[in-house]
């Protein structure tokens, strides 16, 4: 095991500093906010609306530093997380904290200009809300950790909106709340897998504390709430035919894969009885990031 507040033996790399930054999750972070911007009413600025994008992303990339600063003692137990560039020596905490800070700083300041005083307040609301009450309150304390959580990454497309009108409405509200409710299915099928890891780091996660089976129950109720509050844009306006048929059919699919989670034992035996969880966890991220190039779609040919 490595310990998580060993100093890195040799210059750290580009590609550290960038891996702190979670750039895998900081690319959905901010194809949701652009689809966000795009969506929101008004003609826009080219320039403005790229700051405004380019603030959600170095603010996406803050959260991650952050959050792996705080959380190098639970990374460095983790199979998963291990190699992350805090546990695995090649950056040091304090400049992990300190590149969080900075680029929080940084990104909120950009929003100011770009897209004005309410969006620039909601995105460092989001930083705090991800860095300090999900990561260092919530994920320590409470298997609702990522439900509650799940705020922050839903928050994007609100905030682009926002920052191209100032104000907020329905369809914002409707897109955040799809990336709320896909939250904890997507990363409970995920933490099925982590079972052990998330043990062995006391954390508790909903396998650890409640099972397997409670868990299996609690994506397949929440896929049952999702599938259909996917389908509210085209009803708003915000969607439309190509919107509809990917939400009715992706939704469907979902729940499909949902319920091979509810009858399976994923979670409790071995690797070939978790399939239908990585299955949903892999889908997932495709379902969700078609759902907003729908919207992208449908935008363009209105």
């Amino acid at each position: 095991m490595v310990d998580a507040s060993v100093t890195h033996v040799r210059p750290a790399s580009a590609s550290d500093y960038v891996a702190l930054l979670k750039p895998r999750v900081m690319s959905l972070v901010v194809f949701t906010g652009l689809v966000g911007y795009v969506c929101a009413p008004g003609q826009g600025d080219i320039v403005l609306g790229f700051a405004a994008i380019l603030a959600i992303a170095v603010a996406a990339g803050a959260s991650g530093a952050l959050n792996m600063w705080y959380d190098a003692d639970i990374d460095a137990v983790m199979t998963r997380t291990r190699l992350r560039p805090i546990p695995a020596g090649k950056v040091s905490k304090d400049e992990a904290l300190a590149l969080g800070i900075a680029l929080s700083i940084l990104a909120v300041l950009t929003m100011q200009i770009a897209g004005g005083t309410f969006a620039a307040a909601l995105l460092a609301f989001t930083i705090f809300f991800y860095a300090v009450v999900y990561t260092m309150w919530l994920k320590r304390s409470t298997p609702q950790n990522i439900v509650i959580g799940g705020l922050a990454g839903a928050l994007p497309p609100a905030i682009a909106w926002a920052a191209k009108t100032g104000s907020l409405s329905l369809d914002p509200a409707l897109m955040v709340a799809v990336i709320f409710f896909w939250t904890p299915p997507h990363f409970w099928a995920l933490s099925l897998l982590q079972k052990n890891d998330y043990a062995a780091a006391k954390v508790p996660m909903l396998p650890v504390t409640n099972g397997a089976k409670s868990t299996r129950r609690h994506i397949f109720a929440y896929s049952l709430l999702l599938a259909p509050l996917a389908l509210a844009p085209v009803f708003t306006g915000l969607g439309g035919v190509v919107y509809g048929a990917c939400a009715a059919l992706g939704g469907a699919f979902f729940v499909f894969l949902a319920w091979r989670v509810l009858t399976s034992q994923a979670g409790e035996s071995d690797a070939e009885a978790n399939k239908p969880a990585r299955n949903l966890f892999a889908f997932s991220i495709l379902y969700l990031f078609a759902l907003f190039a729908a919207l992208l779609i449908d935008r363009g040919i209105g």
